[in-house]
């Protein structure tokens, strides 16, 4: 299947070429889409050195810092718009192992509308974060769950692949939000239209290089998010 990685970035100069390189040594081809908030340190300045020569790497220069969430839309529109089966996220800290993405598409491959790399669904696989983040991080998983009443470990995880079906069914001019709470809303959209979902244990490892984007503004924005949502499907059931 026509595959696609989507890739965010903002100030990422450190990390931008390992990610490419790593994924272009995978066993399968996969196409890549960065997208870039107009980054200072010259991100895509490196992108478009690595595009020469290599017809499978795309970039999008967005204007300025726009936010994880709208990345992701406008990235998921690109690739709606020119076919592609398979359209994943992966962030361009290497917090990611780019050797899983043939697992998660494999995973999509055998029928699941969307593979979520998880890292909580098998115990927790967190390397390098300060204890108060992991409390954090899981913390806020459990919560949605509670909230919610949605059975996935992991919904701020990032690192995904969705079939275009999922993307397709799912109104993207109704989601605004971002970071944490982007991803949450996401699976919670696929989870209450039935989508067929999985989770996957990865290890994730905290970023060595670069500056983590994670801010107040974005677990706030987390915390209130899961009750809108819960209040939606209510009044919906209604």
């Amino acid at each position: 299947m026509k595959s696609l990685v989507i890739i965010p970035t903002y100030n990422e100069k450190e990390n931008i070429t390992t990610i490419i390189e790593r994924l272009r040594a995978l066993p399968i081809i996969v196409d890549i889409l960065i997208v870039d908030d107009n980054s200072p340190d010259g991100t895509a300045e490196v992108v478009r050195n690595l595009q020469t020569g290599d017809s499978h790497l795309f970039m999008l220069n967005r204007p300025g810092k726009l936010g994880l969430g709208t990345a992701y839309v406008t990235g998921f529109r690109w690739a709606l718009e020119r076919d592609y089966e398979l359209i994943l996220e992966m962030d361009a800290d290497l917090s990611h192992n780019p050797d899983d993405v043939p697992r998660l598409i494999s995973e999509c491959e055998n029928g699941y509308d969307l593979v979520i790399g998880s890292r909580y669904c098998n115990g927790v696989n967190v390397i390098n974060w300060p204890i108060k983040r992991l409390i954090l991080s899981y913390g806020a998983n459990k919560y949605t769950r509670v909230v919610t009443g949605m059975p996935i470990k992991d919904a701020t995880a990032g690192f995904k692949c969705y079939r275009r079906n999922v993307l397709e069914g799912i109104n993207l001019s109704r989601v605004k939000s971002s970071g944490y709470s982007f991803q949450i809303e996401m699976h919670f959209r696929a989870w209450s239209a039935g989508y067929k979902i999985k989770e996957i244990p990865i290890i994730f490892v905290e970023r060595s290089e670069g500056l983590s984007k994670m801010s107040k503004n974005i677990v706030w924005e987390a915390v209130f998010m899961v009750w809108k949502l819960k209040l939606r499907k209510m009044f919906k059931s209604l």
